[in-house]
């Protein structure tokens, strides 16, 4: 099986003493490429040199995700432009709108999301895009563009509305462990097969969403990688597809918007 997960925090603390077995365990489990996300500016930075330390094996992207906004003032913009010519990194973000934990100001949120729109654009960068209770105005920001948009929504837990909304626009939908779970993730099951084939990819989003329905679950409660394939098999029952097929749609879907190459 050859899957890519298109979103693990693979700088976060909880990887910092294992990272390079987490990604030797990902390849074990058939998940041949990882993009890492970039959260804040110096995550970015860290994804990147994660990057460049496993060349055609991991990616990176940079952005300031909305939790981070306020770090993303005038005077540091030139910090994310030069990570998005860095050829490791893939995309642009995670950015968007978050109002659940407003962590940063809506305004704030509103003003770095629409910075880093622009530099996508400016760079010709795939959107890594995170919204979560912003439906409306996080919608309004991209339609707003004019265009059909490049990029992914990632980590997707909305309803038919927002999945239309997002398909409309020429975005993917990134599907994690969220599917998994009966309590928070059963709409899941009738939207997931409406997600036309070219368009849906996979995502870890380790060390969060660890799959609920995983048996027996790790002592750590951490996610990673390895159990991507998990989470591609809840996938292609709910398409009634087999699992083959739905792994080799979802990452030839994720080397076209990134631009990946083939796994070594």
């Amino acid at each position: 099986m050859d899957l890519i997960d298109i979103g693990i925090n693979l700088t976060h603390e909880n990887f910092r003493d294992d990272c390079n077995a987490v990604i030797d365990r990902a390849r074990a489990s058939g998940v041949s490429q990882l993009i890492v996300t970039g959260a804040t500016l110096a995550g970015s930075a860290a994804a990147l040199e994660l990057a460049q330390a496993h060349p055609g094996a991991l990616f990176a992207t940079a952005g300031v995700h909305p939790h981070h906004a306020t770090e993303l003032q005038s005077a540091r913009l030139p910090e994310l432009r030069a990570l998005l010519q860095q050829p490791g990194v893939v995309a642009a973000g995670e950015c968007g709108l978050d109002y659940f934990r407003n962590f940063s100001p809506y305004e704030v949120q509103r003003q770095a999301f629409s910075a880093q729109l622009e530099l996508a654009l400016e760079y010709g960068k795939p959107l890594f895009l995170h919204q979560r209770d912003a439906h409306r105005d996080f919608h309004a920001a991209l339609k707003a563009l004019g265009r059909p948009l490049v990029g992914v929504a990632h980590c997707f837990t909305g309803g038919q509305e927002e999945l239309e909304a997002y398909l409309a626009l020429g975005l993917h939908i990134g599907i994690t462990g969220w599917v998994c779970d009966e309590r928070r993730g059963a709409h899941l099951a009738q939207l997931v097969p409406r997600i036309p084939r070219g368009r849906l990819l996979l995502e870890s989003d380790g060390p969060y969403l660890l799959p609920r329905d995983l048996i027996p679950k790790p002592a750590s409660r951490r996610n990673e990688p390895r159990y991507l394939p998990h989470i591609a098999a809840v996938v292609a029952r709910l398409r009634a597809e087999s699992v083959e097929d739905c792994a080799a749609h979802s990452s030839a879907a994720a080397r076209a918007l990134f631009g990946l190459p083939p796994p070594r």
